[in-house]
């Protein structure tokens, strides 16, 4: 069944995407006399500016992740499998090329043209504006298997191909011919560059060694090599400093003085993967690269000894995380902890307030004198952390436990570090067992405590400013099982545990003595407290969760739906849903107000970790084998959304990850007719006969009708107004509540004045209103244009009923029977109160001297006691109760 209206979350865009396997590619933009960088990331082409490494754009995403990336000066061309594409304005698709059988895997754009070379050894070159292929060369894979390209500069129409072989090959693609064979080096050809001198290249092979060669004379110039494996990437200084750069697949970067003819300097650990794209800025000491470990950087060349330091730099992890949760209460910062044994901070609100605060290590110096490769000191993944915003200035806010690791580490955001203290039992300082390691930890309220549980049931409380060890929890051990989940309360007076033995405990924080143990149904695989509803989610190991209230120390609420382990929970700001995230590759949003699922939907990868926004606007995730943290934004803040319980037999749909752009939100309905509950409700104008409805007008029209002739007096002016000498030009308007412009031919009559008593005669609006209804018996018509009116007005209007004010005991009457109708229908309620107070205070003697409307009179006096009796028992009946509920102990 497919359930009609959109879901809860609707994807927004992705954080902690910075680069991939794909080189990168350099442009110049001569109007803007600025260079830009555009970067493969996923499916999408990202392009930043190189002065301050700022993203500009984000193209539209490929159906499949980019594998090849070039650029000329108007188009970036992208290919996935055997397709190529070409981005105008770094944004949309405007061609594409298809026509091979095979994956491209080399790109090459030559003027009014663009060369593309698949795995199957297939060279097309095709027209970049008819997309029409030019020129089409099989190569036999035996003999030339092309695994690099090049267009040597200053050599028209000619291309110069590399081969797994070894050899090298000089085409012209005009005229389809060979034109040389170089013989090469009997190695295969990982890389081409051109030198800045003409007719010379750079030939990278997969020995490692780099031949500077002249393709003139066919005469190798120097030779280099280095140790680290294959030549990933070539690139050459152009600022006056004769030095060329090469990649390695270990991430490391050498540089080679060609005056000299040797090794400059060697920049180990550039990226901590295979170097994908390496490329000087032209005219200056800048160095672009990056690498399938999400990393960006530009080097700077300015020091001595010729070595490049981090200019500018954007990176994420380059191991899937582990772990995230916002840190702090204003929804913008992202800690998030990887496989790649970092932990960052991603922003929500812009990619230069990231941080990373560094890598866990057992000793911070003796690690970095080592580097990253040899680094026996690395600390294995975090996979569990809590972070508090409270004293973080002060000292170390976040603490965190290791895969199978004893020692808990504590890090400092502020100063986005490794923090002060290593937090381990005393008993194992000595020495470090293997099969003992902590599993969960939580941090207080106000940043002072940390407690952390073991995998021996131990529970344990440090100091956060001292690292000093404060006690622990039960005898020996808090649970005989390991230890699943701790969580602290937010007055720090509760700690709860759960032990893999299937029992809960609640302990005093500070006497650290047992107030109650529960048993569970099942083993709980992971526990997460709502601090200010006082709610513990439970995930148990046979995939359902349990709500429990640690007030009543009850289980309140229990799901089961998922099909696979829970992988992690978290609940809305205001406590009312539980987000749950499982194996089975679903995201689950359960009400727990309802007990219900009110939405659910699958992702191509499992969630590994959830946490919600505290200003509630996204849910952050995190899959199994992705980069990326994804952000879904909360459509319940800004869109209607169905929140009723999801039937049975609910089949939720597959929704795909979000890009880099902010998606736009797409109606899911289309063209259908919405569901009912989707139809916005419009309030009848009477709920119910029996109910009295107040009218909608303001106080001001009908409170002060009886007090008039005070405010008068208050109002009065002390002396007559003044004319202004120069009166501004204004189109002048009639006296009345709405405004309205007097027209022309009325101005020209109120300059008269010359009395005409014939006007002054005429009955008021309201009056032959009156009179009608009479007759027909319909009074909307006078109440309406009493609505409209001032107070001033409406008592002229009031007045003017009397006989002597020019009216008739008959419109008297019919005015006692409107204020009837109105205490009939309940309607206008205290209108009709107001209009009647100040109808009696103008004319109570005609009043008792009519039999007539005497009469009419005693029949309303009858009605509004009826209704007022009624009314007051309502009144007191909701003070009764308010009251009760103020002195109430509850």
């Amino acid at each position: 069944m497919a359930w009609e209206g959109a879901g809860l979350f609707a994807a927004f865009r992705v954080l902690g995407r910075f680069s991939g396997h794909v080189p990168h590619v350099l442009r110049y933009h001569g109007r803007h006399r600025e260079f830009y960088l555009a970067v493969a990331v996923g499916r999408s082409v990202h392009t930043y500016n190189v002065k301050k490494l700022g993203i500009v754009a984000v193209s539209n995403t490929l159906p499949q992740d980019i594998t090849c990336l070039a650029a000329d000066r108007m188009l970036i061309f992208a290919s996935y499998d055997n397709i190529l594409h070409a981005f105008a304005r770094n944004k949309e698709v405007v061609h594409t090329y298809e026509g091979h059988k095979a994956k491209i895997h080399l790109l090459q754009p030559f003027g009014d043209h663009v060369i593309s070379v698949d795995v199957d050894n297939v060279l097309i070159v095709w027209n970049i504006q008819s997309e029409e292929e030019y020129l089409q060369i099989d190569f036999d894979k035996a003999t030339f298997a092309v695994s690099a390209l090049l267009h040597p500069s200053t050599y028209l129409n000619k291309i110069l191909l590399g081969s797994e072989q070894g050899t090298l090959q000089l085409w012209n693609i005009r005229s389809n011919k060979l034109l040389y064979s170089f013989p090469g080096w009997g190695l295969a050809v990982t890389t081409l560059e051109q030198a800045p001198a003409v007719d010379v290249v750079a030939v990278g092979l997969v020995s490692g060694h780099i031949i500077v060669h002249n393709i003139k004379f066919d005469e190798t110039l120097m030779k280099f090599q280095q140790d680290w494996g294959p030549i990933t990437a070539i690139s050459f200084r152009t600022d006056g400093h004769p030095v060329m750069a090469a990649g390695s697949p270990a991430g490391h970067i050498a540089l080679w003085d060609l005056e000299e003819k040797k090794l400059m300097c060697q920049m180990q650990d550039a990226h901590s993967t295979a170097i994908a794209g390496m490329t000087f800025v032209p005219g200056e000491p800048l160095l672009v690269t990056n690498g399938a470990d999400n990393a960006l950087r530009i080097w700077i060349f300015d020091g001595p000894g010729g070595t490049g330091r981090v200019l500018r730099s954007r990176m994420g992890h380059s191991a899937p995380p582990t772990k995230i949760r916002y840190h702090g209460q204003n929804g913008e910062q992202i800690l998030s902890a990887g496989q790649d044994g970092t932990l960052q901070s991603f922003s929500t609100v812009h990619e230069k307030f990231n941080k990373s605060l560094g890598r866990g290590s057992i000793n911070k110096k003796k690690s970095k004198k080592k580097g990253l490769k040899l680094d026996t000191m690395a600390l294995p993944p975090i996979i569990a952390f809590a972070s508090e915003v409270a004293h973080q200035s002060d000292w170390d806010g976040i603490v965190a436990c290791h895969q199978g690791y004893i020692t808990c580490t504590t890090w400092n955001y502020q100063k986005t570090s490794m923090g002060a203290h290593k937090l381990r039992p005393e008993e194992f300082s000595k020495h470090k067992p293997i099969d003992i390691y902590a599993t969960a930890v939580d941090i207080t309220s106000c940043g002072n405590f940390a407690v952390i549980g073991m995998s021996t049931g131990q529970v344990d409380v440090y100091n956060m400013q001292s690292g000093i060890h404060r006690g622990y929890y039960g005898k020996e051990t808090a649970h005989e099982g390991a230890v699943r989940g701790v969580a602290v309360d937010g007055l720090n007076q509760l700690v709860i545990t759960a032990g893999s033995e299937g029992l809960i405990k609640f302990w005093k924080f500070k006497v650290k003595d047992l107030v109650y143990s529960t048993e569970l149904s099942s083993s709980p695989s992971g526990i997460l407290l709502h601090r200010d509803s006082g709610i513990l989610g439970i995930a148990f190991d046979d995939f359902t969760i349990s709500v429990l209230d640690i007030e009543t120390r009850k289980i309140v609420r229990t799901f089961s739906g998922h099909h696979g382990r829970i992988n992690d929970m978290t609940f809305s700001p205001d406590g009312r849903w539980l987000i749950t995230s499982s194996m089975d590759c679903s995201i689950k949003t359960w009400d727990l107000p309802s007990g219900c699922l009110i939405d659910c939907f699958l992702v191509d990868s499992a969630a590994v970790s959830l946490t919600m926004s505290p200003t509630g606007d996204f849910l952050a995730s995190a899959h199994v084998d992705d980069l990326g943290i994804y952000l879904w934004s909360n459509r319940s803040l800004y869109s209607l959304v169905s929140l009723r319980p999801l039937p049975a037999d609910y089949e939720p749909s597959l929704v795909t990850l979000p890009s880099t752009c902010p998606m736009q939100d797409v109606d899911v309905s289309g063209d259908e007719e919405p569901c009912d509950e989707m139809i916005e409700y419009v309030s009848p104008e009477q709920l119910g006969e029996q109910l009295v409805t107040l009218s909608l007008l303001p106080e001001s029209r009908w409170k002060n009708l009886l007090n008039l002739d005070i405010i008068k007096k208050k109002n009065k002016p002390r002396e007559p107004p003044k004319v202004p000498k120069s009166a501004p030009f204004f189109i002048p308007t009639l006296p009345g509540l709405i405004p309205r412009y007097i027209a022309p031919e009325e101005e020209n009559d109120t300059q008269s004045k010359v009395v005409n008593l014939g006007i002054l005669a005429q009955k008021s609006d309201f009056c032959i209103h009156l009179e009608e209804a009479l007759s027909t018996n319909q009074y909307k018509a006078p109440l309406d244009l009493l609505k409209s009116l001032g107070p001033s007005n409406i008592e002229v209007e009031l007045r003017g009923l009397a006989p002597e004010g020019g009216g008739s005991m008959a419109v008297m009457l019919s005015f006692l029977r409107m204020i009837g109708m109105m205490l009939n229908k309940k309607h206008n309620f205290e209108l009709a109160q107001a209009y009647l107070a100040l109808f009696l205070k103008l004319h109570l003697k005609i009043l008792s001297s009519e039999p007539k409307l005497l009469e009419e009179i005693s029949k309303l006096s009858m009605q509004i006691e009826e209704t007022w009796v009624h009314l007051r028992a309502l009144f007191n009946q909701s003070l009764c109760v308010l009251t009760y509920m103020k002195s109430a102990l509850l």
